[in-house]
């Protein structure tokens, strides 16, 4: 027994795709497998895999459309089926993928008749389009329409602002989220203080990033972010405040919730990060510069629902997420902290 848990403890952590699938052009599935951790590491990589797979992979999106001769975004032109703001929404489904950062322009020059679709517009040599045959526009009539579309590689979900943009223009509210879903498991082998853990990862991406590219920059980003702290000297970090009445001490380690007293260390100390939420909900909270517990609770069911690009079925979410977290419920009427 002895001999085993030497031979584990020095077994380097290990990766590999156990399966790799294209369930469609928009859908790529991977399941990886890592191992060997000692008890308690795996569901650490889980989460902290899962979180940076959902909002630091980067994605490529179309932020902004031009239309010539156009002045409002709920405009129709004579020979086109479809309003601008309708033309901009299915501009926003197209996955683009690019080699580089630099911001891109691509174009949609095209006579009608015709169905448009995302393969007939015309990309710079570093942007494909994933799927060519994603809807665009319908052109009803021998006319000729022309895009003009910028194309930008971002994380997360980006609200543009209308202010500043000339005549003609309309900005695309980027989703630049290229995975779609994650799930991790944690399995045990071994027995006694030889036991240790295997972690199944799944990733769904739309496939911009392959799951394997995507797991690979998660990784990447996990091990950057904390790097400034391998530098942190003791004389380079400065104290202030009373820590032995403050309720927000940085040398607590744990936290007390009281459903009773909903302004206690719930309303002060937990981030919506403990929510874990989907990565859609949780960035529009973080626009709307919600960031605690603290913030959600002063947004009733109905004010949530008001959040731009927040829907029912985000609400519903989190009103789930602070059930099973905390046993607290998003309030009919907001709670009001101070």
């Amino acid at each position: 027994m002895l001999t085993y848990e030497t031979s584990i403890s020095t077994q380097a952590i290990q990766w590999k795709c156990v399966e790799s699938k294209t369930e469609s052009r928009r859908l790529h599935y991977g399941r990886f497998v890592i191992s060997p951790f000692k008890r308690g590491q795996a569901s650490t990589v889980g989460i902290a895999m899962r979180r940076a797979s959902l909002e630091e992979v980067q994605g490529t999106s179309i932020t902004c459309a031009r239309f010539h001769g156009v002045v409002h975004e709920y405009s129709t032109i004579t020979g086109i089926q479809e309003t601008i703001h309708d033309v901009s929404v299915n501009l926003k489904e197209i996955a683009p993928k690019s080699d580089c950062n630099d911001v891109k322009e691509a174009v949609s020059s095209v006579t009608g008749p015709k169905e448009v679709t995302a393969g007939d517009t015309s990309l710079p040599p570093s942007v494909k389009a994933i799927d060519d045959s994603q809807y665009i526009v319908t052109i009803t009539q021998p006319i000729s329409v022309n895009i003009e579309s910028k194309i930008e590689k971002d994380c997360g979900y980006r609200i543009e602002n209308p202010n500043g943009y000339r005549s003609g223009e309309f900005p695309v509210d980027a989703v630049s989220m290229p995975v779609r879903n994650v799930n991790y498991s944690v399995h045990l082998f071994g027995s006694g203080r030889a036991t240790r853990e295997t972690s199944f990862i799944e990733i769904w991406t739309n496939g911009s990033p392959t799951p394997e590219e995507a797991i690979s920059e998660a990784s990447e980003k996990l091990i950057d972010l904390p790097t400034p702290f391998l530098h942190v000297k003791r004389e380079d970090v400065s104290y202030s405040g009373d820590f032995e009445g403050s309720s927000d001490s940085a040398g607590s380690s744990s936290q007390v919730y009281d459903m009773n007293e909903p302004e206690g260390k719930l309303s002060r100390n937990t981030f919506i990060d403990q929510l874990e939420l989907p990565a859609r909900a949780f960035n529009c909270l973080k626009k709307a510069e919600i960031h605690t517990i603290a913030d959600l609770l002063n947004y009733s069911r109905e004010d949530s629902s008001k959040i731009k690009s927040f829907g029912q079925k985000s609400v519903d979410q989190v009103s789930e997420a602070l059930w099973e977290h905390f046993a607290i419920e998003l309030p009919r009427s907001g709670w009001h902290f101070n």
